[in-house]
């Protein structure tokens, strides 16, 4: 593995039944990159994010995290190395029973000796950065969505990680919210040099944020380029979702599928 990489996924493949989801996926992701990894719905990106970290098993190939192998650790194991990453869900994943102060701290609880009064320290910062100073007594359904992927943001920082994971960071929220998360995204790799996948199928977004871009389709990635090169890609299938085109193979072969049936 190179030194630099962070991520070595090689010959990944998942099945569920007789689908196959992922189709023999290799991928490096290297220090201080922000990946994007992009694709139509359901073709396995958050699949993907699942094996990354540990989640999901893989009917075959191997997954190394950190240099280690994930893919056969024990749960004490991947508890370990999960404190070297933060991960923002689609939906948030926030604990309704929980203020937002209680929420973003729930890692530091569960993972360090802090004290309360460190604890209370470190989350006041990780909210200023998101900018929701003063919000730590609200419960999650008093705030609006944006906000509430915020929250989730600050709670992915607070072990100071070296790695990211972002699921969909900008669905249901509006374009201007959307671009504050792609402007954090951005100003955390720029300041802090932390390493950051993010999957989304939000072109503007994608390429916004990117310093590379990886393109899913039918279980495999098709296309892996930084975004201008990416942007010039002559892979049909490619060209057809960056212009969001609805004639070219991806329509056709969706066609073609159900006239099988």
């Amino acid at each position: 593995m190179n030194a630099d990489s962070i991520i070595e996924v090689d010959g990944l493949s998942r099945t569920f039944g007789d689908r196959v989801v992922l189709d023999n996926v290799s991928l490096e992701v290297h220090r201080g990159e922000t990946l994007v990894i992009m694709g139509g719905s359901g073709c396995g990106k958050s699949t993907l994010l699942r094996h990354i970290i540990g989640v999901m098993k893989p009917t075959a190939g191997s997954v190394k995290l950190f240099g280690e192998e994930i893919t056969t650790l024990n749960e004490r194991e991947i508890t370990r190395v999960r404190r070297r990453f933060g991960m923002l869900f689609q939906s948030g994943a926030l604990l309704a029973s929980l203020t937002v102060g209680e929420n973003v701290a729930l890692p530091l609880v569960q993972h360090t000796d802090m004290s309360p009064d460190e604890v209370e320290e470190v989350v006041k910062q990780k909210l200023e950065i998101v900018g929701l100073s003063g919000f730590e007594n609200l419960k999650p359904a008093e705030i609006s969505g944006g906000m509430k992927k915020r929250v989730s943001l600050a709670r992915a920082l607070v072990l100071e990680p070296e790695l990211i994971l972002f699921d969909e960071p900008g669905a249901g929220l509006d374009p201007v919210i959307g671009s504050v998360i792609d402007e954090l995204i951005i100003s955390l790799s720029e300041k802090s040099k932390v390493t950051s996948i993010t999957v989304t199928h939000e072109m503007d977004s994608a390429f916004r944020i990117g310093t590379r871009m990886a393109m899913l389709y039918q279980g495999k990635i098709i296309e892996d380029a930084e975004p201008e090169r990416f942007k010039q890609s002559k892979n049909p299938v490619v060209a057809q979702f960056l212009s969001g085109s609805t004639e070219g193979p991806i329509l056709e072969e969706s066609q073609d599928a159900i006239a099988t049936k």
